[in-house]
């Protein structure tokens, strides 16, 4: 689905459907951080020692340095086994070589945590937080918090993951809901300043680790993927919420435009079902954004 101007550009294929959005969870928890940090309920700058984190078999002294903005940066050095796959854990340094905020990797212990040091500090469970302070006044037509619970294996680490169920439709409304800088309909859901702190550029893409990240070309702001684009391209300024297995939410601010994409997995059990990857997901959406035609026109 293509939103431009606030209107449906395009869209194709059943998106009404929710189903899970993997790493696209990790930018919808940044979204929520925004008015706990506005209000002081939540303070970026403390330490996991302030805030009495730990973990199975306990962290090093080094890694309870690390601030609540490290881990939203990836720039923890926490290299603590994680609840759940799907990062880049298995190119981590040794634990405790590097001193917190100095080195970027896409580590899930960094998210699960985060997501753990949310409900801790405001007292709210991240889908209720969610269902109450995003869905609701955004009048998401699909989201189930029925659905919604932390997963992942407790043996490895205590913080839990936090899997979202979402529509493409539901997707491409939170989007939206960044490119208009955190505010619908009247209400500032967001902070503007939270949006504009998410988005910006914390690691760029020659500082990333593993070497096949930073090939990608993608910078990195809290939890948002960051497009590195010459000022050309229709996606110059763009950013990402990206989950694996084709989960896209495309923000395009020089075209007022969001692009989301999902694919279902795993389709009848199936997990080798074949899947729209970022480049040609992003080889996609530039076209799209490139086209001369706005809603309304022809």
């Amino acid at each position: 689905m293509a939103v431009q101007d606030g209107r449906v550009l395009f869209s194709d294929g059943p998106v009404r459907t929710a189903s899970i959005v993997f790493s696209v969870r990790k930018s919808v928890l940044s979204m929520m951080y925004g008015r706990y940090v506005a209000n002081g309920t939540i303070d970026l700058d403390r330490t996991l020692a302030d805030l009495g984190i730990d973990d199975v078999g306990g962290l090093l002294p080094i890694e309870r340095q690390a601030r609540l903005r490290d881990l939203l940066a990836a720039r923890s050095g926490v290299y603590h086994a994680a609840a759940n796959g799907g990062d880049d854990a298995a190119a981590a340094p040794a634990r405790g070589s590097h001193w917190p905020g100095s080195y970027f990797l896409y580590n899930n212990w960094d998210f699960n945590a985060a997501g753990t040091i949310f409900e801790r500090l405001t007292g709210r469970s991240i889908y209720q937080a969610f269902a109450d302070d995003l869905a609701t006044p955004l009048q998401l037509e699909d989201f189930d918090l029925a659905r919604h619970a932390r997963s992942g294996d407790a043996r490895r680490s205590q913080h839990l993951a936090y899997p979202f169920y979402l529509s493409t439709r539901d997707m491409a409304r939170l989007g939206y809901l960044m490119l208009r800088q955190g505010s619908w309909r009247g209400q500032q859901l967001v902070p503007a300043d939270w949006v504009k702190q998410m988005t910006n550029q914390t690691t760029p893409a020659a500082q990333m680790h593993p070497p096949h990240t930073a090939r990608r070309g993608f910078g990195y702001g809290y939890l948002w993927w960051l497009l590195e684009e010459p000022d050309g391209s229709p996606l110059n300024g763009a950013y990402m919420a990206w989950g694996v297995h084709g989960q896209y939410i495309l923000v395009v601010p020089k075209r007022e435009m969001v692009i989301a994409h999902k694919r279902q997995v795993p389709v009848a059990g199936n997990w080798n079902v074949s899947w729209v990857g970022p480049v040609a997901f992003l080889r996609a959406a530039r076209m799209l954004a490139a086209a001369p035609c706005r809603v309304g026109e022809r």
